[in-house]
Parts: structure tokens; C-alpha cells; sequence
């Protein structure tokens, strides 16, 4: 597949605040990524540059094969829903999305009519007394009626509840059946995205830790419960990301496949393998500096 956005040693201080840390990646078209870390690991202000809205402080930046900045070939092509957009003080909903078409050749105006209606939307209410989660609507409907080629969610669903949210996924996966473009989606809910979402990105203190499919990640890791002395001989010279014990009960998560002959000691050891989510091998992974990209390129070698 072609790569749409290509990003090398792209780093970002704020004085002495490394933001992003000589970063690298490609993102493919025609797929859904997953933007993920923790608060202020760096996932906005990458979206940010991406979107020519902020400047690197060193490093490359290509978007279609071009630098976005200032550059209306590449920026019309994209549409950002950040976080907590800002709109003029007397603005209401039918303002924003009146105005919403003349940024995006590829708006859609019966999706964006339906999901007014779904998310049900005040439309002559001023945006600034509206609640949370009907601000985030207003950018929900424009990142998925734009169409853009490359759509950007930043934490899209604040204020919304579970309906809302599950209501934004079909929508999203219902419209990108139909109109395959590139999407970033950079969430919290990691469970609730994990189905959604093709591809990985994981950042954490400014550096991708992760960048892999997400039917890789799901094999990356596993969870082995029983006897602690057990438990330590089979983990000896593996990565381990997480590791707790109660009493002589060991849990702990490693990566990397297991070989016939592991499984083989822990039948005999009685010991008892649980899967781990996207979410725990994220938790986990952040929690204690892991590089998954590194530990990736080790297991294979070993």
C-alpha cells in the first residue's frame, strides 16, 4: 500500500520539553489507525504538525508526498477535529456546519443530516451553552461528513455517553466501508477502539514505542499465573512488562510467542495462560518504559 504521510527524526521542544522525541513513521492510505498513549505523551502535538497547525523543531514532515505547511494541495485533503475546538462566541451549530463544505471538496451533506439527527444536535443554540458532549458532536459530524482523505479524530467523543460513543463508531466503520480514507484516531478507550482500528501507533514520553498492526499486537504478549518458582524459570532471559504476586501466586505478562517447549513446562507446572487485551499490553507497556519496537526486532532474532 502507499504511505500517505511519511514522518523522519521529527522531534518538538517547548523549552526544555521534548514533546516529540525524533520520531519516525509511515501511516498507509486507506486504513484506520489508533493514536495511542497517555496524557501528554505527545499524540496532539503530532497531529498538530501533521496538520501544519504547529511547527517541528527539527525533522521531516511529508503529507501526499509534500511539506503541509502552508500548502492548500495537501490541506485540503485533511480535516483535524481536535479536542476542544474553538468557535466565535455567537457561533452556533448551524453556523459551523453551514460553513464546513467550503473547507472540504468531498462534504457529504445527507450524512451530515442524518447524523444531526442522530446525535440529535441543537442547531440555533450558541455552541458555548451547549454541553460536552454536543460540542463534540459538531466535530464528530464534520470530521465524517467531510470525507477528507486523511481525517483526524483527537479524543472525538469527550462528553458523550456510551450510546453517543457506540453510535460514533458505527458511523465511523459504516461511512469508511462505503468511503475507504486514511483515519487517526487517537483515544483513551482503547478497549472500545481496539476492534475499530487496523493499525497501532503507540507514544509514550514523545517516542513511538509501537507501530504494528493491531493483529500482530494482539499476539505480542501473553499472561502466565501459577507458582512463582515456576513462573521465574520459564520468564528467565524473556521481556517481562508486568509482574505481581500474591503469597507463592505469580502473575505475569511477557512478550514474544511461546515454543512448543514452553508450552509444554507450563502443562506440566500447572500453570494457567490468559489472554492480554490491547489495552492491558499498552497499560503495561507505558507503565514500564518499554519499547515494544525494540522488543519486536529481539524476539525475532532470539
Amino acid at each position: 500500500m502507499t504511505s500517505v504521510i511519511d514522518v523522519r527524526d521529527l522531534t518538538k521542544t517547548y523549552k526544555q520539553t521534548a514533546a516529540l522525541d525524533h520520531v519516525s513513521l509511515s501511516i498507509e492510505e486507506g486504513s484506520i489507525h489508533g493514536l495511542l498513549g497517555r496524557n501528554g505523551a505527545g499524540k496532539t502535538t503530532l497531529m498538530s504538525i501533521l496538520t501544519a497547525q504547529n511547527f517541528a523543531t527539527s525533522g521531516v514532515v511529508e503529507v501526499f508526498g509534500e511539506q503541509p505547511y502552508e500548502n492548500a494541495r495537501v490541506l485540503n485533503r485533511m480535516c483535524f477535529v481536535r479536542e476542544s475546538q474553538k468557535y466565535p462566541d455567537d457561533a452556533n451549530a448551524k453556523h459551523a456546519l453551514s460553513t464546513a463544505p467550503l473547507f472540504f471538496p468531498r462534504w457529504n451533506q445527507d450524512l451530515a443530516d442524518q447524523l444531526i439527527s442522530d446525535f440529535r444536535l441543537p442547531m440555533k443554540t450558541p455552541i458555548k451553552k451547549l454541553s460536552r458532549g454536543q460540542q463534540s458532536a459538531i466535530g464528530v459530524i464534520i470530521g465524517l461528513a467531510s470525507r477528507a482523505e486523511i481525517t483526524f479524530f483527537d479524543e472525538p467523543y469527550l462528553g458523550f455517553d456510551a450510546v453517543a460513543r457506540q453510535m460514533f463508531y458505527d458511523h465511523l466503520i459504516a461511512d469508511y466501508a462505503e468511503h475507504p480514507r486514511t483515519i487517526i484516531l487517537s483515544s483513551h478507550l482503547i478497549n472500545e477502539v481496539a476492534d475499530l482500528i487496523e493499525n497501532v501507533i503507540v507514544i509514550d514520553q514523545g517516542r513511538i514505542i509501537m507501530d504494528e498492526s493491531t493483529e500482530t499486537a494482539r499476539t505480542r504478549a501473553v499472561n502466565v499465573v501459577g507458582d512463582a518458582d515456576a513462573i521465574e524459570r520459564l520468564v528467565a532471559d524473556r521481556e517481562v512488562i508486568h509482574s505481581e504476586s500474591l503469597g507463592r501466586v505469580t502473575s505475569t505478562t511477557i512478550l514474544g510467542q511461546l515454543t512448543d517447549a514452553d508450552r509444554e513446562f507450563i502443562s506440566a507446572a500447572n500453570l494457567d495462560l490468559t489472554p492480554v487485551s490491547l489495552q492491558q499490553l499498552i497499560v503495561r507497556a507505558t507503565q514500564e518504559g518499554t519499547s515494544l519496537n525494540d522488543t519486536a526486532v529481539r524476539s525475532l532474532q532470539s
